[in-house]
């Protein structure tokens, strides 16, 4: 159990400092005034989600969303904070919902299904922090709508810009690599068996 749960914060630790390297390593587009870059730093996160479960996902994402506050702040408002980093990235754990199901499905052979829904979850981590930058976007950042642009609208654009390669290069590079760490680096049964329970609870 202490072993467990050393080794999950390990991993948890390892993919905050992962985000923070690949989100160095990202472009951000010259529209982007207030935020937002093309980068790969949500993989960490889903991979974290995909192996350990929705809990653990959620918080690896909280904890690298507050950490990036210390990178490339663009702050106007308390709540704004919120929204935009530790609850933007904790919901890209939401990869977590369909851990079990998709290691079943990878354990049948079925690699053609599991892809498939590797990249459903990882379009849904993205979906998720999309929701909380668009609310934000929309609250807190209206003034920036050009003229006559009604501001729903501009922050839809303004944050798909930059999350729709994001989603997609991220499930490209989790179907690849998830299979791998499976393979290659194997969760203990009892690790497993906790993932599984917490999903049957949740649904």
């Amino acid at each position: 159990m202490r072993s467990d749960r050393v080794s999950l914060l390990a991993e948890m630790a390892l993919a905050v400092a992962l985000s923070a390297a690949l989100w160095l390593l990202g472009v951000k587009l010259p529209w982007n005034i207030a935020g937002g870059t093309v980068a790969l730093d949500m993989l960490p996160i889903m991979v974290v989600g995909l192996r350990r479960g929705l809990v653990p996902g959620l918080i690896t994402g909280a904890l690298w969303g507050a950490g990036s506050l210390l990178l490339d702040p663009y702050i106007i408002h308390p709540v704004q904070l919120v929204f935009d980093y530790p609850l933007a990235f904790a919901l890209c754990g939401l990869v977590g919902l369909g851990t079990s199901r998709v290691r079943e499905t990878l354990a049948d052979g079925k690699r053609l299904q599991a892809s498939s829904l590797v990249t459903l979850l990882v379009i849904l981590g993205g979906a998720g922090r999309f929701v909380s930058h668009f609310i934000s976007g929309a609250v807190f950042f209206a003034s920036n709508a050009p003229t006559g642009q009604p501001v729903l609208l501009f922050s839809a654009i303004y944050n798909l810009s930059y999350m729709i390669p994001s989603t997609l290069a991220c499930a490209v590079l989790a179907v690849a690599l998830y299979p791998v760490l499976e393979r290659t680096v194997p969760l203990q049964r009892s690790v497993l068996e906790r993932a599984a329970s917490s999903q049957r609870g949740i649904s």
